[in-house]
């Protein structure tokens, strides 16, 4: 086997161009992913019970089920339910983000649940109204322990974000897939694929290690 990429040179920016549409990708669905899993974790955390129960089996429900199946449901299934023609990047942006939303509202009812007992306790005492309490006092402490997490669970998305080539959205992989339908090389374009991915991966891993470091230290001071 002898790599030629003398062929595939000239379609490189089709990746380059791709690398855009997966990080602006990447933002939103995690933008959505964050704002539903805040609403989510609110009610998991509210300790009613039909709203805690729906909450649990949204979330066990897009746990437990594969994030290709949901992104061909959404994409395919939402035209024929509501008429509606959705555009493959919609589609994306909106399975990615109810996906994460399951993920981040566990992250964020263990970040809550690991502030002090005694400061909630303390609060409520006080007569401090309990969405005060959330805001000012639980939320800021939850949130900053759980920033690591959340850089991790934008890691993840950004690694499955592959899988949206599957519905046409041009990101990184599609590049790669055309590049291969105009060459007819599969092995140059999905290494460049591969080694694009992993730059991105490193760049988000080495921020989530030093936005870690940054928490030790400032639980320290």
């Amino acid at each position: 086997m002898i790599l030629d990429f003398r062929t595939t040179a000239e379609y490189v920016p089709l990746i380059i161009n791709g690398i855009w549409v997966t990080l602006l990708f990447t933002f939103f669905s995690m933008i959505a992913g964050f704002v539903l899993g805040t609403l989510l974790t609110l009610v998991k955390v509210s300790g009613k019970k039909i709203p805690v129960a729906l909450a649990n089996a949204y979330t066990s429900v897009f746990r437990g089920t594969p994030l290709l199946v949901q992104l061909f449901l959404i994409y395919y299934a939402t035209p024929q339910v509501t008429g509606y023609s959705i555009t493959a990047l919609e589609a994306a942006v909106l399975t990615f983000g109810l996906n994460a939303a399951a993920y981040i509202s566990e992250i964020m009812r263990g970040g809550i649940m690991s502030v002090d007992k005694g400061q909630r306790e303390a609060a409520m005492s006080l007569g401090v109204p309990y969405k005060l309490m959330m805001q000012k006092i639980v939320f800021p402490q939850a949130l900053k322990m759980i920033l690591p997490s959340l850089v991790n669970e934008a890691i993840g998305l950004l690694k499955s974000s592959s899988l949206v080539a599957m519905i046409g959205v041009t990101d990184i992989m599609r590049g790669a897939q055309m590049i291969q339908n105009i060459t007819y090389r599969a092995f140059e374009p999905y290494l460049l694929a591969a080694a694009t991915y992993y730059v991105l991966v490193m760049v988000l891993t080495l921020f989530a290690n030093r936005l870690e470091r940054w928490v030790r230290r400032s639980d320290q001071s």
